[in-house]
């Protein structure tokens, strides 16, 4: 028998060693998109790897229990591989699983939904009634996700950071994953197809003028991002100059130079709701705003407090099925409007209204969500911290005619004592989920329903298994991609009351 210290000795020694290339068989992808495979009795995580590739990795870290590594050779590709359309794919931050083929794509995020729900919420697949606190439903309850038809050019909103190379000329793109390194790159297959000409535009009207791009490192120069925004439904088409400074050089050329690139050719149609088929691919838009947006700060926020219209209006409309919104430049709107419609229906549908329900909407940012709620809800009461997006909440309200939504600035925890009682809660919390004083105000409440609108299912599942311990049960989960070619996931939770 070997000795325990031996032993321990021999498995370090087995470990991966930092720089060293080791082949790969990807046995499984992990949730934040990595291939996964094994090497020196550990598990490899590996960017730009899937599931059934045969790779030569270079190791770059090495932790205790596991390493990462970087695809140096692809041997033998897995049955889910697929070329990417982006030349970028690899490299810019925005797509993480392009390589990975569309069908593959939802069966990893539907997986990712079940995985959190088990691991993190304690959820329990077989059927039985409650015996120890823990989450327990039918496997009914999840539904399968809904992908996209056509899962390209859907993006309604883009940000361009420009710069300039080692030669001096003048970039724009994205970001490298986790660095400020800007990837060129002027087509964007996620985004519509208008961009290219509008970033294109702007670094033409930059050479000729000699405008240069403002420097993170130095501090000097004017053009920091390029940012674009569509209706979908609309045809609208908005165009926002982020600088340094509050005048530009020449900026009636700029404007004349963009609305030439992008005639009126595409007249805006602000009746028509949006459809599943109404993505940016083969959609035309016309430019209704030019922007100057002012930033003079050492910051990685992108838009300043100062704007000024060059052009046109400072908002764009759009529509979601029966609703318009105005959509100011730094306003919230979900980037993918034909899946924002499934999931604001899928919200509605599991809201259960019959027009006799008073129902909370927290966080409910600019009410889209409650404008939804309220075509079939006595009354409607949005709440929400940003006193910017309350105002444009009850803006919204007003275009659409709605007056039986009510939209009050402050916290949840602040304002719960005073509101009617609620027959109906959703939530739509950012990334880091419902704060726990949030979750108690839920539970004094004591809705018949909660709706949980989600955006990342480990701080959901993470909440469901408290408002569970209070009392309610899930009755459904449907994951909806919101975010194609990336690793997130959007999931809509019905849960009701136990009766006792």
């Amino acid at each position: 028998m070997i000795p325990q210290g031996k032993l321990r000795r021999i498995k370090r020694e087995a470990q991966v060693q930092k720089n060293e290339i080791t082949q790969l068989l990807i046995e499984d992808m992990s949730s934040e998109g990595f291939g996964v495979g094994h090497a020196g009795g550990m598990a490899v995580f590996v960017k730009d790897a899937v599931a059934g590739d045969l790779v030569r990795a270079r190791i770059v870290k090495v932790k205790k229990h596991y390493a990462y590594a970087r695809l140096e050779e692809l041997l033998s590709p897995g049955a889910d591989r697929v070329e990417p359309r982006c030349p970028c794919a690899r490299s810019c931050g925005g797509c993480q699983i392009q390589e990975l083929s569309y069908s593959a794509q939802l069966r990893l995020k539907e997986r990712k939904v079940r995985e959190n729900l088990i691991r993190i919420g304690g959820l329990k697949l077989d059927p039985g009634e409650d015996s120890d606190g823990t989450m327990r439903c039918e496997e009914a309850v999840f539904q399968p996700i809904i992908g996209m038809e056509d899962p390209w050019h859907y993006r309604n909103k883009a940000q361009f950071p420009v710069g300039a190379d080692r030669d001096g000329r003048i970039t724009a793109g994205f970001y490298a994953g986790r660095t400020h390194t800007i990837i060129d790159n002027h087509r964007c297959v996620i985004g519509i197809e208008e961009n290219q000409a509008v970033i294109e535009t702007v670094i033409s009207w930059m050479e000729q003028c000699g405008v240069r791009p403002y420097s993170e490192s130095g501090g000097d120069g004017t053009i920091r991002h390029v940012m674009t925004r569509a209706g979908f439904a609309t045809g609208e088409l908005m165009v926002v100059i982020v600088a340094a400074a509050r005048e530009l050089k020449e900026e009636q050329k700029l404007v004349s130079m963009l609305l030439a690139a992008l005639p009126d050719h595409a007249p805006s149609d602000r009746s028509r709701p949006c459809r599943g088929s109404d993505t940016g691919k083969n959609k035309r838009f016309r430019i209704t705003g030019i922007i100057l947006n002012t930033n003079p700060e050492k910051t990685n926020v992108i838009l300043g407090r100062e704007m000024r219209v060059l052009y046109g209006h400072d908002y764009i409309e759009d529509r979601i099925g029966n609703l318009t919104y105005r959509i100011a430049p730094g306003a919230f709107y979900q980037v993918n409007p034909v899946q924002t419609a499934v999931l604001y229906q899928t919200a509605l549908d599991y809201a259960g209204l019959t027009g006799k329900e008073t129902v909370w909407d927290l966080y409910c940012g600019t009410g889209t969500i409650s404008l939804f709620l309220a075509q079939r809800a006595k009354r409607v009461i949005g709440v929400e911290v940003i006193p910017e997006a309350v105002r444009n909440a009850r803006q919204n309200a007003e275009l659409n005619h709605i007056d039986n939504c009510e939209f009050i600035a402050g916290k949840a925890e602040d304002l719960a004592a005073d509101l009617p009682g609620a027959d109906v809660i959703v939530v739509d919390p950012p990334r880091k989920g419902l704060d726990r004083v949030v979750i108690d105000v839920i539970l004094r409440a004591c809705p018949v329903r909660i709706v949980y609108v989600s955006c990342d299912s480990a701080t959901l599942a993470r909440d469901l298994a408290l408002l569970t311990q209070g009392g309610y049960r899930i009755r459904k989960v449907q994951p909806v991609d919101q975010f194609c070619h990336s690793v997130h996931v959007e999931t809509v939770v019905l849960m009701s009351k136990v009766k006792e």
